[in-house]
């Protein structure tokens, strides 16, 4: 075996044209196991987006009323309406890293999206940062000392509350003028990820597919590195999510995930794909530095062609000139 299939691991669940380019876009991000060196040319600075308040109503709220969750909002230059991203954040192991998010979208994925001409929405789920609350997403899983798991917790219990924040998202952009709600796109992080699957298993108005980077739950690298609690149950979550969801969706794994490490990610998106959704799985080459989980905020030449060629296959309109 090449060095380069050492490297980059693909598995495209339909047999599409367009889908099979996925792999030459593999073999191109190939070399992005080396570390990537810095950019030369300064990066024009990002804007710091404006802040909204997004009602989400039921469980979240002290006796069930709705609570106020904090995001941010980026605009790209222009008037609108825009191509609509709903970017899902990951979940911290450590309730005050969790209480001091204050943005829930790296910089990496910011300037993607903003070059391209969309409509950036990063909302703080209620339990985090500014939002605050209680913590709905908490499943219980537990660890020992030693890194095992003692308790697997309630995993779709996380997927639900995560969904309905993405749900309420989606019914408050249709009071922005500047959406375009019939081009929405949901992009999750880990937590987020898993958010983003479960939101993308419903009948959405104007959505058009979705990507997951390193959706899951349960796990915890500083006492079980690679090694997440009760995987098997995520399985079966999956599977059902999968029979339920026809949206066209990409899911990226780094190949050493120091949360989940590289063959349970394998496993979750085999359950999910025996639905039949138009799904496509990726496994990204090992990340040399800095956190492999993380492969969403890092440069984007180690996640942005696989993106690329998804988005050519779905109506995601590009409305920058020259961009990807």
């Amino acid at each position: 075996m090449t060095p380069a299939a050492l490297a980059v691991t693909l598995v495209a669940l339909i047999s599409t044209p367009a889908f099979a380019q996925l792999a030459d876009a593999a073999s191109a991000a190939s070399a992005a196991s080396e570390p990537i060196q810095p950019e030369r040319k300064a990066l024009p600075p990002l804007p710091s987006g404006e802040p909204a308040s997004i009602p989400v109503p039921g469980i979240h709220g002290l006796f069930g009323g709705d609570v106020a969750m904090a995001a941010r909002v980026f605009l790209p230059p222009g008037n609108g309406p825009f191509p609509v991203v709903v970017f899902s954040h990951g979940r911290a192991p450590v309730a005050a890293d969790r209480a001091r998010l204050r943005v829930g979208i790296s910089n990496a994925q910011l300037r993607y999206w903003l070059a391209r001409g969309d409509a950036v929405v990063a909302p703080i789920r209620p339990g985090y940062g500014e939002t605050g609350g209680g913590d709905p997403e908490n499943s219980g899983t537990h660890f020992d000392k030693f890194g095992q798991c003692t308790v697997g917790g309630d995993f779709r219990k996380t997927a639900v509350a995560g969904e309905r924040a993405v749900e309420a998202t989606l019914a408050w952009l249709h009071s922005q003028p500047w959406a375009d709600v019939h081009h929405v796109l949901l992009v999750g992080q880990s937590v987020g990820g898993l958010t983003t699957v479960a939101a993308g298993s419903q009948r959405l108005d104007g959505v058009v597919g979705y990507i997951n980077f390193a959706g899951g739950t349960g796990g915890n690298p500083s006492l079980s590195p690679g090694r997440s609690c009760d995987p098997e149950q995520l399985s079966e979550i999956y599977r059902v999510l999968g029979r339920q969801t026809i949206l066209p969706n990409l899911w990226i794994y780094a190949e050493n995930d120091e949360f989940w490490g590289p063959d349970v990610p394998v496993a979750w998106h085999a359950a999910f794909a025996a639905g039949g959704s138009r799904t496509t799985f990726v496994h990204a080459p090992p990340v040399a530095t800095g956190s492999a989980h993380g492969l969403s905020s890092h440069a984007s030449p180690l996640w942005a062609p696989y993106v690329d060629t998804f988005l050519a296959t779905i109506d995601f309109p590009v409305m920058v000139a020259g961009a990807r």
